[in-house]
């Protein structure tokens, strides 16, 4: 029960998004309200026990370089309240089958010597990305404005804009060279020959050197639960296991923010929206899902390539065709029948995600949208192709298709962890078109989920926006 009959704002929806907005409000009022459909906070950054006990697993987001690079979350002391950052040194490698592998180390020059011939190119491409990440990131992960570094975002746009393909070839005399940006603008989860897709890669190689690509300590559910205890020091309420399927299920107030997708703002009912405006919300274009599967190990991981065994992020991908086939026929509707895949090793740089000798393994590949196929034969397949032995050090699995995914979480429509397709002609225009992006057709109501600028990503700048937006 809310303790209030009033109240100055209430949030609908406690992820990193729907924090962000409700932290936002209540250092300007003081009466904010936190609702929350699941029995725990967190939304994409809760942790719990998936496979055996002891064993701590993140059920979705478990590698942050957006967190650290978050104009929003740099405002709070994420330390004073509990959050400890764990910095491998190699945020990511990338295998191949014959037992080599390229990385990204946290220097830049060190990377730069490992890729050989294409060193020099890759140091001159991303130097300037690197040496500018935080006026760089504070104007990409804004809604759509004049930039405040115009010369920067220029250069930026002048590559971002073109598609991965495009890039990696102009750039990179090396497919394996090319393969790497093909893994990392993959997260983006649109067809590496789009538009824009060079831009997802170039932000998170620049990342991985800026600010790195960073684990948290005990699992991210503990970000959830830092933003809380902020949000909570300012006088919030937080409220547990509440779901909304009616206007008449919320507590009067002054102001609505909801951390959900276009899809679940259009049915509860009751909010007073227009017809045109739903029915604009209901052309709102939802992306691929995911099939993700964790590991209890008895063991790390027995890699080919020694380097994964320190990378904290390892991408499966033999070639750029590959990878891009991969992507291609998820955004067909197919099953690929050798996925990207994105696995991440917390507990080799975190021994308290699972007990003494113990170690979790986390992973996932595209898969289509709202699919039920299980595909976790093709997973352990490809990770025993440059990890010969995987399914041997096995002691318990925890597995969740698309279509499970959105049981676990409804704003992720589909399988779909990015609130929404994120190519060029919605990842700014999201949910609509519009100069407020988060002000829907009813006066008070505001959306602030990864489903408006900047998109998806573990940044809460979605919420912090919104909140913004309806402060001024």
């Amino acid at each position: 029960m809310s303790k209030r009959d009033y109240y100055d704002a209430v949030v609908v929806g406690a992820g990193p998004n729907g924090l962000a907005a409700a932290i936002t409000l209540g250092r300007r009022f003081n009466a904010v309200l936190l609702l929350e459909a699941a029995k725990t906070i967190g939304g994409g950054v809760r942790s719990k026990a998936l496979t055996l006990p002891g064993f701590i697993h993140d059920v979705c987001s478990t590698v942050q370089p957006l967190s650290l690079a978050s104009p929003f979350f740099q405002q709070i002391d994420l330390p004073q309240y509990g959050v400890e950052w764990i910095q491998p040194e190699i945020p990511l490698a990338h295998p191949f089958k014959d037992g080599s592998a390229l990385y990204l180390h946290r220097s830049l020059e060190i990377t730069a010597d490992a890729l050989g011939s294409d060193g020099r190119s890759y140091r001159r491409f991303l130097q300037p990305f690197v040496e500018n990440a935080k006026p760089l990131m504070a104007d990409i992960l804004k809604p759509l404005r004049l930039p405040g570094n115009p010369l920067l975002m220029a250069r930026f746009a002048f590559h971002g804009l073109r598609s991965l393909r495009s890039l990696a070839e102009t750039q990179f005399q090396s497919d394996r060279t090319r393969a790497l940006f093909a893994g990392l603008a993959a997260h983006a989860m649109i067809p590496l020959e789009q538009s824009a897709t060079a831009a997802f890669a170039i932000i998170l190689a620049a990342l991985a050197h800026a600010v790195g690509w960073p684990i948290i300590k005990g699992g991210s559910q503990n970000l959830a639960d830092a933003l809380a205890d902020c949000f909570k020091s300012h006088g919030g309420e937080i409220i547990t296991g509440q779901p909304i399927a009616l206007a008449s299920d919320l507590p009067k107030a002054a102001a609505y923010f909801f951390d959900v997708t276009p899809r679940q703002l259009i049915n509860i009912e009751g909010l007073g929206l227009t017809a045109g405006y739903c029915k604009r919300l209901a052309r709102f274009r939802y992306g691929p899902g995911v099939y993700k599967m964790d590991w209890a190990l008895k063991e790390p991981i027995p890699w080919k390539a020694d380097v994964c065994r320190k990378a904290g992020t390892v991408h499966l991908g033999d070639s750029f065709g590959e990878i891009a086939a991969s992507i291609r026929e998820v955004c067909a509707g197919k099953v690929s029948p050798s996925p990207y895949v994105i696995l991440a090793q917390q507990s080799l740089f975190d021994p308290s995600r699972a007990p003494a000798g113990g170690h979790t393994a986390w992973a996932y590949c595209h898969v289509p949208h709202g699919s039920a196929a299980d595909v976790a034969k093709l997973i352990e397949n490809k990770i025993e192709r440059y990890a010969p032995g995987f399914r041997e050090v096995i002691l318990a699995k925890s597995v969740l298709s698309a279509a499970a995914m959105e049981q676990y979480n409804a704003n992720y429509v589909g399988g779909d962890i990015n609130g929404g397709l994120q190519d060029l002609s919605q990842l700014y225009t999201r949910p609509i078109a519009s100069l407020n992006p988060y002000r829907t057709s009813t006066k008070n109501i505001y959306l602030c989920s990864s489903s408006t600028p900047p998109g998806g990503g573990v940044h809460g700048l979605c919420g912090y926006y919104a909140a913004q937006s309806a402060c001024k």
